[in-house]
């Protein structure tokens, strides 16, 4: 079983940034799929960004890349989303989330992801 536990988030002005940090535990993190996902009210969950800590390799969804930078810290058991250059559409509820993975298809195979954290909001400002 894999606990989440999330911070970060916040209200910024648009062309800010946040850095939002995820720490696992209960599980080999370098075995873990760590993702990022962000609702806003009255859409759907998206897959914003993930990661295999173990290769590191990534994966974004398209509006967000350039902008937004996912990474790990491995002794520390922390998944991080650093968010660039926000604007008001990334306003919404963001969620960590974790899968065990086997491929790097994992990663961007969002549905799979099985453990979440609590959620942190982020809102941007015009």
């Amino acid at each position: 079983q894999v606990q989440l536990v999330e911070s970060g988030g916040g209200s910024v002005q648009a062309g800010g940034s946040l850095r939002l940090s995820c720490l696992a535990s209960g599980y080999n993190f370098r075995s873990l799929c760590m993702g990022w996902f962000r609702q806003a009210p009255g859409k759907e969950r998206e897959g914003v960004a993930g990661i295999y800590t173990g290769p590191g390799t990534t994966s974004y969804l398209d509006s967000v890349k350039g902008r937004f930078t996912i990474s790990t810290d491995i002794p520390k058991n922390t998944a991080y989303l650093r968010l660039n250059n926000l604007k008001p559409e990334d306003t919404a509820m963001y969620y960590c989330a974790a899968r065990v993975c086997k491929r790097l298809e994992d990663i961007s195979d969002w549905g799979k992801y099985n453990y979440w954290g609590q959620g942190t909001q982020v809102t941007v400002s015009s």
